[in-house]
């Protein structure tokens, strides 16, 4: 790790600490994630308070993981700002993030990068973006033990150095996932040119987080508002679709994907994927267990899709067991999510699941405080 970098400099700007390596060393910070008799009645799904809550928050109270929390290092700002698409990025540090946090009784967030992600097609520069996101991001997960996880940046397209990066992110800095951007250039996540990556993350049974972002196709087509505001969900559409009818999803059984903001558009169009499956001519290759089979297999988190329409759309598609809490922060607070998912009238074991229990079934290592 080279600390010269600017990413590594001391001060409140979001930026950590230089006082000890991260790789290998006892942590400071928040205690362990939850006392163990908590933990395991939350994994069970009884709708039993936990008896550990994050700082700030009053005991007993339900508490929360965010799967969908950005981190905004000021070099990776700096050096996507020309790619980005949707609404400028608001000023972010590790300090705003505990905050809002604390506020909101989430006792952890997995971090990753928002758009447009570090593939902005100079040379080796995206290698260099995700080795120092990943290590920033890893170093919060050690200096503030359970409080953060990580989803790990990969320089995709880029074969060989994606394949590089799972390696050093999975077994150096222990990410618990892979962030992917939906799509890139002119692909969306299921084409076969991205299937050396996905037979890796297969074998490794990873859980892959995506965040959508506006694709090349449809940049600028309306002045009235941001790419933010229609294409980020459908570019999330597309890239299910992509998997889903290139077969990927099918081939790579083992990786578990997470979608933002309640799938997009999908659970809108369902009826139109359903007219794709019926008269695809590979079907039996590509979609072998159905097309509903694959998609109650994926996860979902609520972020910006916690109003009644998306969710009610979303739960008619998938069981709650799909659906993970997510806040988009600092795009939006962790208020917003916890307000409207507590109106929408869930069940207390269901806002339980929601909040924590599903996420902690699909990254069972977070109940450690790792």
């Amino acid at each position: 790790m080279n600390k010269s970098h600017s990413f590594w400099q001391v001060g409140r700007c979001g930026c950590l600490p230089q006082r000890r390596a991260f790789l290998g060393r006892a942590a400071t910070g928040a205690a362990t994630l939850a006392a163990p008799g908590a933990m395991s009645a939350l994994m069970a799904g009884s709708g039993e308070a936990l008896a550990a809550a994050p700082p700030g928050s009053a005991a007993g109270r339900a508490w929360h993981i965010d799967i969908h929390h950005h981190l905004l290092p000021p070099d990776y700002i700096a050096a996507s700002a020309a790619a980005r698409t949707g609404e400028r990025a608001p000023a972010w540090t590790i300090e705003r993030s505990l905050e809002d946090m604390d506020r909101n009784r989430i006792r952890t967030a997995l971090v990753s990068l928002t758009q447009p992600g570090v593939w902005i097609g100079e040379a080796a520069k995206p290698r260099v973006l995700a080795r120092a996101a990943n290590e920033f991001a890893a170093r919060m997960t050690q200096d503030y033990r359970g409080r953060f996880g990580s989803f790990a940046a990969i320089p995709l397209p880029d074969i060989e150095g994606s394949l590089r990066e799972i390696e050093y992110a999975f077994d150096t800095l222990h990410a618990d996932g892979i962030g992917l951007m939906t799509s890139y250039g002119e692909k969306w996540l299921g084409d076969p040119a991205f299937w050396p990556v996905m037979e890796e993350l297969n074998r490794r049974r990873a859980v892959i987080y995506t965040h959508p972002l506006g694709n090349d196709c449809c940049r600028n087509i309306q002045p009235e508002f941001s790419a933010s505001t229609i294409e980020y969900a459908t570019d999330t559409t597309r890239t299910i679709g992509s998997l889903l009818f290139q077969g990927t999803a099918a081939r790579f059984p083992d990786i578990r994907w997470i979608f933002s903001h309640g799938g997009g558009t999908m659970p809108f169009l369902l009826s139109r994927f359903e007219r794709v499956e019926a008269t695809m001519k590979e079907r039996q290759a590509r979609l072998p267990r159905g097309l509903m089979h694959e998609l109650r297999k994926f996860h979902y988190d609520t972020a910006q899709a916690n109003h009644p329409g998306a969710l009610d759309a979303l739960l008619r598609i998938v069981p709650v067991s799909q659906v993970l809490f997510g806040t988009d922060f600092p795009f939006r607070p962790g208020e917003e999510e916890v307000s409207a998912l507590a109106a929408r009238g869930f069940s207390n074991a269901d806002l339980m699941a929601i909040g924590a229990g599903n996420a902690l079934r699909l990254m069972p290592q977070l109940a450690r405080g790792s």
